[in-house]
């Protein structure tokens, strides 16, 4: 089938118009036409591009060549806060036939590239205008690439997130981002945006940090941008400045293919040639040192149809649906009218834990906040600590020195837990030991009004047992946190049996107003997250004790394409941390939990992980890791195993371990088993989590009986 002869629609679209208007600029000759995208809803809805929105974006080009009298330029901008954010991604979600996928994406390539072509090359008839691309908001993907077609750009400081996202969602820049990026800012700019920012879990561009790559012209503050905008748009046209002068050089030959091994070393560190699309951008980057933009794009379209009809992007496209829908509207919970205010938060502990929590909580929810310790010395320290952190917001210019002041104040400590007496909510961050955390929970009880929420951030232990004993337990739930607090976006709110609606409505509101993603998780031995990493890490542990190399054992798993191999993670968590982990789930669930033996003599060694680095500061295995974990090794330890091996353990043991989770239904649905792998340990897209990779390996099936969900739930089949 032809791409021309294929029907593009989409009737679920939320369509993006191109509103047209027309600008006279004080010396110029001819009306500036001024372009808006906007597709009537507001910035919680942000503009994106579905075949629609793209014709609308060609009607606007056909009327502005039609205007009498002859325009002198082309200008496109947004609605406010938002200039674009790119294609609108469900359309291939509505692609269910998968013969169609292929051509229609094909057609949708080259509909865009059409589109943003006649905006951005200017060509009205047989005249040639300049164009600019005002951006007064988030430009992400497509929306970028319609800057960068784009002869001129001002940007607005305020912007938060330029990006080109496509590689983090398991496609490329395929409306000729990867073709106008290089040109505009150089191969190796071009690859920090299009490889290393979207594998760095889609980190985005702040305004300044895009205008020092040289994405943008100029700079202009929020305040009448768009006025400000349209007059710097005359003083180019007047010839009075040359945005071109300032633009970096672009260095072709040695350097570029310098750039390219450099994306695709990152790309191999990250990956491990688990998804295509890095390498699929990093050839369309390579052709683009040469390639006239007929051939180059050309090239995008035929990357957009191949990867979106791999399993990779379905994988992904579910993914993406599940941190920007489902995470944002929790699973199970209550109804929200029953959540209680909090004015008042009390934290119990002043270590490094309590200070990350009692920072967030001032910080989002602004209400005074106590911390309490049994030492002086560690309380000062605690509250310096989150007093230091509002000073570290100051100096990088997050926060005003005025706000900076007030949220100091709201943080105080005290030695007494009286202080808590008016607080609406305490949440304890004490060491992970059931007898310490029951006896402050059951003090606290004689401190605090009977409808004070009580919450604990632990990591494993039972939130029932803890509240066994209290006269109110029904007000106590768990709200663990992932370390580091200000970064992670997950939180695990555990129910118990006995926490009442109340309880759990407000610790889902608290969460939101936290700004963290909510999974509603029952209470069951380390909720999910933990619970699944340590399962998949004690089959990585026990293969190392069986006689297996550890760096063998530990790149198992890098054909997955995870954050860091399971060993890696284990140093980042803190081997004290996993081993409190590993054997509270061994206690509570023997037979599929290891004793962690040679993670315990790691400990016992106060060795702080499996790897170290050699006088020229590379990782390598400590052998005194090596030694401790191998000691116990012996003839009937079971041997070496291959990677495939120990890959294969640890996957089946996921699988298992998920189907048992669903079974006692700690969690509603396979979905939010993927949520908290996705926001909870950073598991990749291109997994979906984890669920979806099981069903489509055929591991789900072959260890458990049957998948996790159905077909074309998150895979083509």
């Amino acid at each position: 089938m032809s791409s021309a002869a294929v029907t593009l629609e989409h009737p679920d679209e939320v369509v993006t118009h191109a509103h047209v208007r027309y600008a006279r600029l004080p010396g110029v000759d001819g009306p500036v036409a001024l372009i808006t995208l906007d597709n009537g809803l507001d910035h919680t809805r942000p503009s994106t591009f579905g075949p629609a929105g793209l014709r609308s974006l060609i009607a606007a080009v056909d009327e502005i060549e039609a205007h009498d009298p002859p325009v002198a330029a082309v200008a496109v901008t947004g609605k406010p806060f938002i200039f674009c954010v790119g294609a609108d991604l469900s359309y291939r979600s509505s692609l269910t036939d998968p013969a169609e996928v292929r051509p229609k994406l094909t057609a949708l390539g080259e509909l865009g590239h059409t589109a943003l072509r006649r905006v951005g090359e200017g060509r009205l008839g047989d005249r040639k205008v300049p164009t600019f691309a005002l951006v007064n908001g988030a430009a992400l993907g497509g929306g970028l690439e319609l800057a960068l077609h784009c002869d001129y750009r001002a940007l607005s400081t305020d912007i938060a997130a330029l990006a080109l996202p496509e590689v983090f969602l398991g496609l490329v820049p395929a409306w000729g981002g990867t073709q106008l990026l290089p040109n505009l800012v150089g191969a190796d700019n071009a690859v920090t945006v299009m490889i290393d920012n979207a594998l760095s879990q889609n980190r985005t561009l702040r305004a300044a940090q895009a205008f020092k790559l040289g994405i943008g012209d100029i700079l202009l503050e929020p305040a009448d941008f768009l006025e400000e905008a349209l007059r710097w748009v005359g003083r180019v046209l007047r010839g009075e400045v040359d945005p071109t002068a300032g633009r970096p050089t672009v260095e072709r030959g040695p350097a570029w293919t310098a750039a390219v091994e450099r994306g695709r070393t990152l790309a191999d560190a990250r990956l491990h040639g688990a998804a295509p699309a890095a390498y699929r951008a990093l050839e369309l980057l390579a052709l683009a040192e040469t390639a006239d933009r007929d051939t180059g794009y050309a090239a995008e379209d035929a990357a957009l149809a191949d990867l979106g009809a791999s399993e990779e992007l379905v994988a992904g496209l579910y993914a993406f649906d599940l941190v920007n829908k489902r995470a944002k509207r929790p699973v199970g919970g209550p109804d929200r009218s029953l959540a209680r205010p909090v004015t008042k938060v009390g934290v119990v502990g002043a270590g490094l834990m309590a200070s990350q929590l009692a920072a967030l909580f001032a910080q989002r929810l602004e209400v005074p906040v106590v911390l309490t310790d049994l030492d002086q010395a560690r309380l000062d320290a605690g509250v310096a600590r989150v007093h230091q952190e509002f000073d570290n917001l100051l100096q990088r210019k997050r926060i005003s020195a005025d706000r900076a002041n007030r949220l100091k104040a709201n943080v105080t400590g005290s030695l007494t837990k009286d202080a808590f007496a008016d607080a609406d909510l305490i949440i304890e961050a004490v060491f992970e030991d059931m007898a310490i955390k029951k006896s402050v929970l059951a003090e606290l009880e004689t401190y605090v009004k009977p409808e004070t929420l009580l919450l604990t951030n632990t990591s494993a232990l039972s939130v029932t047992e803890m509240a066994a004993e209290l006269t109110h337990p029904e007000r106590v739930a768990g709200l663990h946190f992932f370390n580091p607090v200000a970064v992670l976006p997950l939180v695990e709110v555990v129910r118990t049996p006995r926490s009442d609606d109340a309880t759990i409505a407000t610790t889902l509101d608290v969460a939101k107003k936290l700004k963290k993603n909510a999974v509603l998780v029952a209470d069951a031995p380390a909720f999910v997250v933990n619970r699944l990493l340590t399962r998949f890490m004690g089959e990585v542990l026990a293969a190392t004790e069986s006689g297996t190399a550890i760096d063998t054992a530990d790149t198992a798993l890098d054909p997955l394409g995870l954050p860091m191999s399971p060993l890696v993670l284990l140093s980042l968590v803190g081997p004290p941390v996993a081993l409190h982990v590993a054997e509270t789930l061994h206690t509570a669930i023997p037979d599929r939990f290891r004793s962690p033996a040679g993670l315990a003599r790691l400990v016992a060694a106060g060795l702080g992980g499996f790897y170290t680095t050699d006088p020229q500061g590379r990782q390598i295995v400590d052998p005194k890791a090596a030694a401790i974990v191998h000691e116990s090794t012996g003839s009937d330890a079971g041997g070496a195993m291959s990677p495939e091996q120990v890959r294969d353990a640890a996957l089946s043991a996921l699988a298992q371990e998920i189907r048992l989770l669903l079974d006692e239904k700690v969690v509603a649905e396979p979905a939010d088993v993927d949520l908290c792998m996705i926001l909870g340990a950073g598991w990749p897209f291109h997994l979906g989590g984890i669920t979806p990779y099981l069903d489509r390996t055929g591991i789900s099936e072959r260890v458990t009986g049957r998948r996790f969900s159905p077909p074309g739930t998150a895979t083509i089949s």
